[in-house]
């Protein structure tokens, strides 16, 4: 029986939303597929890592009967791909099968039974639901997803601490070398509710939250949260453990401090870059009245300059930097300005942006 009949582009698009999460080698195989259900012109799509669970639904027409089963979500997204984009698809089920046809092309995959797909039991007890538009969320998590951990034993660092106060919604990232901070003022008034979001659900929002308009609805319960946006649900565990105190960390009444362009400093890092060691990554700042020098040097002996006018009076200070963490973040801003708050060569630099409380970045100082 035909249970589905659309163009490739539309069936493609809703199948790449939710697939992002599947990988192709899992303990439990069923993982590697996605739950198809069909209710009149309502397709619905499921998948799951058992920690996260993507859904989508699309109405994507034609009233052709109803059926639920499972199929290899990668297999069916790479065969979608190799078809022209404006060619109309079918997808028909039978015994155990599921027959996807286009044009002279036809394709048979395996499916296994939907009772057996291992749906992610949602939390009895979600606090409020508040809401942010999409694209807000979608600038804060790139101001600070690059500060998270890769694989840090202290698994409560591989992630993003979320924090909703009043009318306050802060996100912080740090790795224990640096620490990125930025905040948004929310519509309306939440409980206080903290909460850490695991890495592989942070990188998954960024792909999945668009720039257009539309909110994005967030819920949080003790080890879960739930995020409802653009005709999806995002239910994802929560990392449990204790988030470092990030207020002590950030640096308070630095002495010295510089505003600068944002480009210009971080091209002249970018060029410096290239002569640094491949494993410490180290650039020596030297800050004088009128004059920011950048200088890195390598085992070959080879060595990069470079100097900046900036307008400073404060004191001399030099001081070293793995110069990847000020790239990062560097690159994931947009104004124009930046503020650099020092103290001394020992101390931890303080990034920010002028006249705006809402982003901190904190980096410590390396020994070159």
């Amino acid at each position: 029986m035909i249970v589905l009949k659309a163009p490739q582009d539309q069936v493609l698009s809703v199948l790449q939303a939710v697939a992002g999460i599947v990988e192709r080698r899992h303990t439990l195989p069923i993982l590697a597929n996605v739950l198809i259900r069909k209710t009149g012109d309502a397709l619905q799509l499921t998948t799951s890592d058992l920690e996260i669970q993507i859904r989508t639904t699309a109405h994507l027409g034609g009233d052709v009967e109803d059926f639920t089963t499972t199929v290899g979500a990668r297999k069916l997204i790479d065969i979608l791909r190799s078809m022209p984009s404006d060619q109309t698809v079918s997808l028909e089920s039978s015994a155990a099968k599921l027959i996807l046809k286009g044009g002279k092309s036809k394709f048979t995959l395996q499916t296994m039974p939907a009772e057996d797909f291992p749906l992610v039991q949602e939390a009895a007890n979600f606090g409020p639901v508040f809401s942010v538009p999409q694209k807000t969320l979608k600038a804060l998590l790139s101001q600070v997803s690059f500060a998270m951990a890769v694989h840090d034993i202290r698994y409560y660092l591989n992630g993003i601490l979320f924090v909703a106060e009043g009318k306050q919604l802060s996100l912080v990232a740090t790795d224990g070398h640096r620490l990125a901070f930025v905040s948004a003022t929310l519509d309306v008034e939440v409980p206080k509710q903290e909460v850490i979001l695991p890495r592989k659900t942070v990188l998954e929002m960024q792909r999945l939250l668009s720039d257009a308009e539309g909110a994005i609805d967030m819920q949080f319960a003790s080890n879960q949260a739930k995020f409802s946006f653009g005709g999806m649900e995002f239910v994802t565990k929560l990392v449990e453990g204790k988030f470092p105190d990030y207020n002590r960390v950030i640096p308070r009444n630095h002495k010295n401090n510089i505003i600068l362009g944002r480009a210009a400093l971080l091209a002249t890092l970018q060029r410096t870059a290239i002569l640094t060691s491949e494993k410490f990554k180290g650039v020596r700042l030297n800050l004088d009245p009128g004059t920011l020098r950048v200088a890195a040097n390598n085992a070959e002996q080879e060595e990069a300059v470079d100097e900046l006018d900036v307008d400073y009076g404060g004191d001399s200070i030099e001081i070293g930097f793995n110069v990847t963490y000020l790239i990062d973040a560097l690159a994931n801003m947009s104004q124009d300005m930046i503020k650099i708050e020092l103290s001394d060569g020992n101390s931890s630099a303080l990034l920010t942006i002028p006249d705006n409380e809402q982003f901190k970045y904190v980096v410590m100082p390396m020994r070159i």
